[in-house]
């Protein structure tokens, strides 16, 4: 039997008046909590109430709510004084800042003060629910309620299970959650909970390719945003969020798993925490938003002109795509078969979608010099940019002709240092071995990682609903041959994608 969301007549306390807590309060009062927010601040509850009185009348005037909506949701909005004027709540949310021992001294206190039937939820994003309920004489009536920012916009909430929330109170919370608008999903304390553990890899792959020096930063965002279909690139996200954020967080994690390769952080990084270049709130992150800065343009080939002869091989979604842009654009192109698995031919370029190898290891394993690499694309109808890298025994007359092919079929088209998985492909198979990891170790389900990933990072696709798109096999491969090149357990295949691979079914299913 499913559990029931909780009434309207419960009054819902919000502890900590920024802008997760003034977001969660809005939320609630506009589902139609009576909404006490609290924060030790002076007049830091009164200003926040005042700001979200002042949201729901603009709302009013866009006809988003009714007028007698939005003036019943403010009058259900109180500022508190102190603790004991939460004594009446039935729901506490505490979101103040990330702090163990601090949230743990909360919830004791409130404990004297609410009732034994109050639930309590912290929207921590990275602390332990089970050692925040630890804390408690009865860790029973915690679970965490993590929403994402803004959370009146985002529509995620993660349920988080210590191990000694009862799922009763965790599907409680999850009916709570959707009664309030929201899509909710369940997850297992682990470090990072669901969205902030399987995104690690979206930034740490990017830090490890500018390491590497395969494309400054504002080619790999163009590539992320135009073949890969993110809605930002890693390091304009990284700017946003702030890099002493960003990677206090990714440090967390790495820590929390015993310092994992997987989540290992960047020196990189390090090096902008330490400089205090921590991006847009400074003026200077990866980019410079200085006042006149010069804004980043992403490295493309210049155009070519197509002058060899073009083949296109197999039934591949990339090969298929080529077919219909090059028809579209009126360029001839003959069709066959191929048993080593490239798509094109264009003269003497043999053209391959990467498989987590170098151009040049691929080059030297076919015995073919002219060897271009292309790729991965959410869509190859319609990305509007690729990224290729060419083996070093290439002649630049073949770099020129699979170029003008790309180009020729509508893409612009950045030339990467000839690194393993060029960009999107190695990120997207790192998501998903990630996701798949928390999948297999019951953190959480494989729709509640996909919908996590989409709804909290607006991720195009679910990691495994991409994977799954793309090939578990390939994926696999993928990362297999990543494992090879840098010999590091960073790149160790999730027992779950293996299992599916040799099953043939769906890692999303």
């Amino acid at each position: 039997m499913m559990a029931s969301a909780l009434s309207t007549d419960t009054m819902v306390a919000v502890i900590g008046a920024g802008a997760m807590g003034a977001g969660i309060a809005q939320v609630a009062a506009a589902a139609g909590h009576t909404v006490k927010l609290l924060d030790t601040r002076a007049q830091a509850a009164q200003a926040a109430v005042n700001s979200i009185q002042a949201q729901f009348s603009k709302m009013a005037e866009k006809g988003k709510m009714t007028q007698a909506a939005a003036t019943a949701a403010s009058e259900r909005l109180i500022a508190a004084q102190q603790l004991g004027d939460l004594a009446d709540a039935g729901l506490v949310v505490e979101a103040i800042a990330e702090n163990l021992q601090a949230k743990q001294q909360l919830f004791r206190d409130l404990e004297g003060i609410v009732p034994a039937a109050c639930t309590f939820a912290t929207n921590t994003s990275s602390i332990s629910v089970t050692a925040l309920g630890a804390a408690l004489q009865n860790p029973q009536r915690l679970a965490g309620l993590h929403f994402f920012n803004p959370a009146p916009l985002m529509a995620l909430v993660e349920i988080v299970s210590g191990l000694a929330t009862p799922r009763t109170l965790a599907e409680t919370l999850f009916a709570t959650a959707s009664a309030w608008g929201k899509t909710p999903v369940h997850a297992r304390s682990t470090p990072g909970f669901i969205v902030n553990r399987v995104a690690r890899p979206f930034y740490g792959e990017a830090l490890r390719l500018l390491t590497e020096g395969a494309a400054d930063c504002a080619t790999i965002d163009a590539v992320m945003r135009e073949a890969g279909g993110f809605r930002m690139g890693p390091f304009e996200l990284m700017d946003m969020i702030g890099h002493d954020v960003n990677y206090a967080v990714t440090c967390s994690v790495w820590n929390a798993f015993y310092n994992d390769p997987r989540f290992q952080p960047s020196l990189l990084q390090k090096e902008l925490v330490d400089a205090g270049f921590l991006g847009k709130k400074t003026g200077r992150g990866f980019f410079d938003y200085s006042a006149g800065a010069e804004k980043a343009v992403p490295g493309t080939e210049p155009n070519q002109t197509l002058l060899a002869a073009v083949t296109l091989y197999g039934d591949g979604d990339a090969a298929r795509a080529l077919a219909q842009r090059l028809s579209a654009a009126g360029v001839a192109f003959e069709r066959s078969t191929s048993a080593d698995g490239r798509i094109a031919q264009v003269g003497t370029a043999a053209v391959y979608v990467t498989d987590g190898r170098s151009a040049t290891q691929r080059a030297s394993a076919n015995g073919l010099a002219d060897t271009v690499l292309i790729d991965l694309a959410l869509n190859y109808r319609t990305n509007t940019r690729i990224a290729i890298a060419n083996a070093a025994q290439c002649s630049s007359a073949a770099v020129s002709g699979a170029s003008a092919m790309l180009q020729a079929a509508g893409m612009k088209v950045s030339r990467f240092a000839d690194v393993s998985g060029l960009v999107v492909m190695r990120t997207v198979a790192m998501l998903a071995n990630e996701a798949a990891d928390a999948v297999n170790q019951g953190v959480c389900t494989a729709a509640a990682a996909d919908a996590a990933m989409r709804l909290g990072v607006n991720y195009p696709h679910g990691p495994l609903a991409w994977a799954d798109k793309a090939g578990a096999a390939s994926m696999r491969d993928v990362l297999a041959n990543l494992g090879a090149c840098y010999g590091e357990d960073r790149y160790r295949i999730s027992p779950l994608i293996q299992r599916h691979v040799f099953s043939g079914t769906k890692l999303h299913d």
